[in-house]
Formats: C-alpha cells, structure tokens, sequence
C-alpha cells in the first residue's frame, strides 16, 4: 500500500506543478527547461515516468484500437474510430498518440533523471535503473514506428536540440543492447537505489538486473531477421546474465480501484469507453471470433479470466455461468455494421449482446496490474533459444514452465482466480510441445502461447512478436476501405506534425526508411 500512496502523491505532485504538456506542442517546446518551476524530486520524476508509461492518456487507443485489433483480439464495427482491424486511415491520428504522449511525459523525465545522477558514484543504481527503464520506452516506440528521434530527442534545454534528427532502428537497437549490458553490469546492492519511488521492484537491484538481462533476451530475440549473429550473441548474454526465475520477477505496476489517478489506464478504457456494463452487451467492442476459438478449440482454463458475456461485466454473481469455455463467442473481425450481415444475415442489436467481452471484473478490472514483461514470456523465448541451439537446456521445459507460468497470473489479478495445477496439467497434456514434428511446428506452438499470455497485457509486444514471427497465423481482414491492400500494417505513420515542426529530419528518416506506409517495414522486420 506504501507503493499506492506515493503514486497517487507522485501523480498529484506533477498534476500540480503543470507538468503535464499537452500533446499537440513540437520538440522546441517539448525541450524547455523542466525546472522553471521548481527544483524536481529524482525519485519522485522517476516514478512519475512510470506512471506515465502504462498508456494513462490518450496513448491507451494505439494498444488498444491499433496494436490489439491488428493482432485480433479485439474488434469493433466502428468504421471510423476502429481502424486497427480495418486497416482504414485513420483519420483521428490515434496512430499518433503515444509518439505525443511519450516524448512530452516519460521519456522526457527519465532523460531527466539520467541527466542529473550520471557521473555522480554513489547514485550508480539510479543512474543504471534509469537506464534500464528508458530502454523499455524507447524499444517500445520504435518497434512502433521504425527509425525515430533517439540519441538527440529531449535534449532542447541542455544541448539546444529542438529538432532532434531520427537516428536509425539498427543504431537504436545496437545502443539499446549495450545500454541494457553496460547497466545491469552496473547494480550494486549496496548502494542507494529509488527506495519506495520504484514501483516496479522498489529498489531491488537483483530483479533489476533480471528485468535487464529477461529484456536484453527480448530485444536480442528481435534482430532474428536481420542479424542472427548478432541476436545469438545478445541471448546467450541475457541467459548467461540471469532472466527472470520465477512469478516473482515479473516486471509491473500495481493499481487500485479507489483513485482515478492509479486505476489501469486500459482498463477503464474498456470500462469508461469500449465495454461499459451499462450497454448491456451493445458497446461497440467485442473479443473476435479469431481469439476464442482458439482458446475455445483447446480447453483453454485462462479464457473464463479474459472474456465473460455482457452479463458477468453488468453482475459479477453471474459471472460463474457468463464466463463459462462453453458459452464464449467471438466476434468475427473486420467489419462495420453494414457488412456484418454478410456473415451474420440479420445482424442486429440484440445479436451483438451474443458476444463476448472483455472480463471487466478479473483480466481487464480497474485494479488489474500493468505487466511491462512476464516471467511466463521469458520462458517462452528461451524455449525459442533452445531451438536454435543457443541453450543447452530443454525447449519442451520452456514451454510448460512459460504455460504454466502464464496461467498463474490469474492470481494477479481481482476476483480471486486461480487457474489450478490439475487444470494446467490437463491442458499441455492436450497441447503438448510438438517434439519430433520440425521447427517450425514448434516456433508456432510457442508463439500462439506467447500471444495468448500477451492478450490485454500487451498488445504493442504480440504486435512486434508477430512482426518477427509470424505466429500466430493470422488471416488479415479485408474491409472495403482499408489502404494497406488487404495485408495487416507493418509499422504506424508518423505524426503530421512532424513533417511541419520537423520537417528536414522527418524527410531524412522516410527517403532512408522508406515511405511514410503502414506497409512500410522496420529495419528488424526484413521480409
């Protein structure tokens, strides 16, 4: 609860001061001087950058609308505002939103704190922490969008670089990397740390050094593509460096009910927006066809913690019976109101109360953690590892512990559930590791696992993963409108204003990356 309370002082200090800028202002005024106000808390700025990255803004829709639609779980008959399952123009440039979010709030503080603590020797923990954490930022946007400002971004007020050029996807990742080595190197346990203004590990220098090594795994797994050695090289230093053991490394924010200031910014998405109970099964966003059959299809025991019909979200009494495997369907993905009748004739307000929601009371309730990476996901891409050679342990192993795994998080979450060791027993013994059927029968099993945990976890990761992947196979939609050629984008676009207010760097990174396309690949993404 001490972790709570400060968040809510964090959150309230920074409201105060005026800190929050709005989303719409360029990098010239996005790199003023922070401290015009007052002299800043380090740690207090260091949680606030926490706070802030857990899509507390308008930043929720590109995790949501976007990354989660493409990746079909969630759809919506919108035509408008549901552009990630359509592939439509977005015309309300949600596709910019944590671009403007990101810049002005979370990685602007944690450069911030970087700033202020580097070269001081016995802030050395904060200093590498603050490291860390600005490379889960920065990996999270440019998966998103490609090449973007990096090495000069937020750097107006100290270095007078108020149209910040985008550095390539390639060097980002490289010095990402070695920013995640060089700080996990550097966690000393007996020295200072952020204490009770790290909500994540509130000072724990040893799960620090998991979290940065479990995501130097992720990112070294990402460069699978382009440069093998390279990702080879990364990964067996993640696994020799030490991952993440158990349930208890997994790197997340707690939140509470009680406060609009800590509640789970996606979720009250869900609750406020998308699914409210008060619609009584007519909101306008709905669990696709796509994601319950395959739960459906498997027995799967997690599917009552993710989905319930509208009936358990208006009464959660109900929900033992409006949760059940049997009663879940899934909305098919990819169409508007007109043209659901072709696959459903008749299609109508009544039958859209049929199918299923997100579980407002468990998966997607109020107090529901924000889970930046999983133990359960860890283990997933060591299994991975392990198949190419680059682990002398037991890829089959991997993947029960990162199943199992990924069904014990029932108890992070309201509701008291828990996902029993029969019932998960029971389930790889009907969706066993594929030994002896190939590689790539394999790489699939493992990442339809892997985006199955990922499900209202995090979107913009099963996004990257399938990028990388391919896995799950998903079939893409084909809405009359869409302006991708029927194919599922590869990449957001640029904000516009990005070609006003920066334009010379925007032109730079488009003629180098390509064009400005959501069909335009990331460097990592090679065909």
């Amino acid at each position: 609860m001490e972790t709570i309370k400060k968040l809510m002082f964090v959150a309230s200090f920074f409201l105060g001061l005026g800190f929050l800028i709005s989303c719409d202002q360029g990098f010239e005024e996005l790199n003023t001087n922070p401290n015009a106000l007052s002299e800043p808390v380090i740690e207090n700025m260091f949680s606030y950058s926490i706070a802030r990255a857990t899509f507390s803004g308008g930043d929720v829709v590109v995790e949501t609308l976007w990354c989660g639609a493409m990746m079909q779980y969630y759809t919506g008959l919108d035509n408008v505002e549901w552009t990630g399952d359509k592939y439509i123009e977005d015309i309300t440039e949600h596709n910019a939103r944590v671009w403007n979010q990101a810049y002005p709030t979370y990685i602007k503080n944690i450069q911030e704190v970087i700033q202020r603590v580097e070269g001081e020797p016995e802030l050395t923990n904060l200093y590498a922490i603050a490291r860390i954490w600005r490379v889960f930022v920065f990996h999270r946007m440019t998966d998103i969008y490609g090449d973007i400002p990096y090495s000069q971004a937020n750097k107006g007020f100290y270095e007078n670089k108020y149209k910040p050029e985008y550095d390539t996807q390639s060097a980002i990742y490289a010095d990402m990397l070695n920013e995640l080595d060089e700080a996990a190197q550097l966690l000393d346990p007996a020295k200072e740390t952020f204490g009770s203004g790290d909500f994540i590990y509130n000072g724990d220098t040893a799960k620090w050094k998991r979290f940065a090594n479990s995501m130097m795994l992720r990112l070294g797994m990402r460069l699978t593509k382009v440069d093998l050695a390279a990702a080879e090289e990364y990964v067996r230093k993640a696994i020799s460096g030490g991952v993440m053991q158990s349930y208890g490394d997994i790197a997340l924010l707690e939140h509470t009910d009680d406060a609009s200031i800590n509640h789970n910014g996606i979720s009250n998405f869900w609750w406020v927006k998308e699914m409210a109970p008060s619609q009584e099964g007519t909101s306008r966003s709905k669990i696709t066809k796509t994601f319950i059959d395959e739960l459906k299809n498997n027995n799967d025991p997690r599917l009552p913690l993710y989905s319930t019909l509208w009936e358990g979200n208006a009464d959660p009494s109900l929900l033992p019976q409006s949760s059940a495997l049997e009663v879940q369907k899934g909305l098919p993905t990819g169409y508007d109101y007109s043209t659901i009748q072709e696959v459903i004739p008749g299609f109508g307000t009544e039958e859209l109360k049929e199918f299923s929601e997100l579980n407002l009371h468990r998966i997607a309730h109020r107090a529901a953690p924000t889970i930046f990476q999983s133990y359960a996901e860890v283990e997933f891409l060591l299994s991975e590892a392990s198949l190419r050679g680059w682990s002398n342990t037991d890829a089959a192993i991997h993947y029960a512990n990162g199943v199992t795994a990924s069904m014990e998080m029932a108890t992070l979450y309201p509701g008291d559930m828990s996902i029993s060791e029969t019932a998960i027993n029971d389930y790889l013994t009907e969706n066993p590791f594929p030994t002896g059927e190939g590689v790539e029968a394999q790489m699939e099993r493992i990442h339809t696992e892997m985006w199955i945990n990922l499900f209202n976890r995090s979107a913009i990761e099963a996004y990257s993963n399938w990028r990388r992947t391919g896995y799950p196979q998903l079939t893409p939609t084909n809405y009359n409108r869409n302006i991708t050629g029927g194919t599922i984008p590869r990449r957001l676009i640029y904000p516009e204003s990005e070609k006003i207010q920066n334009t010379e760097a925007y032109n730079a990174a488009i003629q180098r990356q390509g064009p400005d396309l959501y069909t335009t690949r990331v460097w990592w993404d090679a065909e």
